[in-house]
């Protein structure tokens, strides 16, 4: 009997660990998974497009990369938030950071903490709200996201100025 008894609670126990295992927090790749920090990831550049392997936003959920223009680097974010991908603008002007974790349907700043919605980009609640996330165009071909330097230019010029 007692054996029985050490074995339920071993097993028990096995049971809880592997079921916080599955839902740690930040865990990648795991839709319903909360807060998910952005993974860097590199670009292919050909010409005036960008592309970046769908995968990574499959995989990683939310990803950022740096894009080169004549202007110098931008950076973009993309993520996966309901089923859909979003790519925008990767930048927060007022506190001069880049970087955004994706929580619950929001973007959190990882510098300010400002908060923006992830599905519109508005800003929420914090001291960067004035400046929405810009969607960037995006096209899905050949298991590759493909933007335009120029579109991702223009959301990013939307992006610095305060609405």
């Amino acid at each position: 009997m007692n054996g029985k008894l050490i074995l339920t609670v071993l097993l028990a126990v096995v049971v809880s660990l592997v079921a916080a295992g599955c839902t740690e927090i930040g865990s990648k790749g795991t839709a319903d998974a909360s807060p998910v920090k952005a993974t860097w990831i590199t670009t292919q550049a050909s010409g005036d497009q960008i592309s970046i392997p769908a995968s990574s936003v499959e995989e990683d959920t939310n990803v950022h990369f740096k894009v080169n223009t004549d202007s110098g680097e931008i950076a973009v974010m993309a993520y996966r938030f309901n089923d859909e991908v979003f790519v925008r603008s990767n930048v927060c002007p007022p506190c001069n950071s880049i970087g955004f974790t994706l929580d619950q349907g929001t973007l959190v700043c990882d510098s300010c903490g400002t908060v923006f919605d992830a599905a519109t980009g508005n800003g929420i609640g914090g001291g960067c709200v004035a400046y929405p996330k810009e969607s960037i165009p995006y096209t899905v071909s050949d298991g590759k996201i493909t933007l335009k330097l120029d579109d991702v230019v223009a959301a990013h010029e939307k992006t610095i100025e305060p609405n």
